[in-house]
C-alpha cells in the first residue's frame, strides 16, 4: 500500500506519512509534533474524552480518568509498534467508536436502568484506553519505521501523545465549564449525549463498512 493511500485511509497526512516514512535516527521533537498533532486532530479520542469528563466536576476525579485512559493508550501503543503486533485497523477503529456509545450510554444511566447495575467506569475507561492505543499503533504499523532511532521515536511519539491529550482536554473543560455554568446545561445534557452516542455509532458504522469492502 503505497503512502498516499495509507494516509487517506488512516487519517495521517501525506507530508506526515512521508517523513515517517523517511525517517532515520532520534527525531524527537517531530515525533512529539506528530503525536501531538493526531491527538489533538483525532475526533474519535476527543469524542471519548467529551463522555469521559462530561459529568466530572472535580479536577480530582478528571485527573483519575484521565490517567488511567494515558495509562491504557500507552501501554498499547508502545507494545503494539515495538513488538510489531498487529491488529486489523478497522475492528480496532470500530471498536473506538464502541467506547463512545459505550460512554454516551454510561452517561445517560442506561446500564443501571436496563440491567440494575452500574459497570465500573474506572475499569471501563482503562479498558477502552487499551484499544485506544492499539487504534494509535495501527497507524504507525503500515509504515516501514527505520530500526535506527525506533525506541526513542516511539517514546517521543506517546509523549507527544499525552501533550496533545492535555491540550485537548484544556480545551474540552473550558468549553465544559462555560456550558455547565447555564441554566440549560442539564436540559441540553440528554440530547448531547444522545448525539455523542450517535457519532459513536457513525463512527463504527463507517469502519465496520471500510472492513467488509477494503480489508
Amino acid at each position: 500500500m503505497g503512502i498516499v493511500s495509507q494516509a487517506s485511509a488512516h487519517g495521517v497526512e501525506e507530508g506526515d506519512a512521508m517523513f515517517i516514512e523517511q525517517a532515520s535516527g532520534a527525531q524527537l521533537l517531530p515525533f512529539i509534533y506528530l503525536g501531538a498533532k493526531h491527538m489533538v486532530t483525532g475526533y474519535d479520542h476527543l469524542l471519548f474524552l467529551v463522555g469521559v469528563i462530561f459529568f466530572l466536576y472535580r479536577m480530582k476525579d478528571v485527573g483519575i480518568y484521565v490517567t488511567l485512559f494515558a495509562i491504557g493508550h500507552s501501554v498499547t501503543l508502545l507494545y503494539g509498534v515495538l513488538s510489531e503486533t498487529h491488529v486489523n485497523p478497522y475492528i480496532v477503529d470500530a471498536i473506538i467508536g464502541l467506547s463512545v456509545v459505550y460512554k454516551a450510554l454510561d452517561n445517560l444511566g442506561a446500564f443501571r436502568r436496563w440491567f440494575g447495575f452500574q459497570p465500573n467506569t474506572k475499569a471501563a475507561v482503562l479498558i477502552f484506553g487499551f484499544f485506544h492505543g492499539f487504534g494509535l499503533a495501527t497507524k504507525l504499523q503500515d509504515f516501514t519505521l527505520s530500526e535506527d532511532g525506533l525506541v526513542s521515536n516511539i517514546l517521543a511519539f506517546n509523549v507527544g501523545v499525552e501533550i496533545g491529550q492535555l491540550v485537548a482536554l484544556s480545551a474540552i473543560l473550558i468549553i465544559m465549564n462555560f456550558w455547565r455554568r447555564t441554566d440549560a446545561f442539564f436540559k441540553q445534557a440528554f440530547a448531547a449525549n444522545v448525539v455523542l452516542m450517535a457519532a459513536g455509532f457513525m463512527l463504527m458504522g463507517y469502519q465496520m463498512t471500510g472492513f467488509f469492502t477494503v480489508s
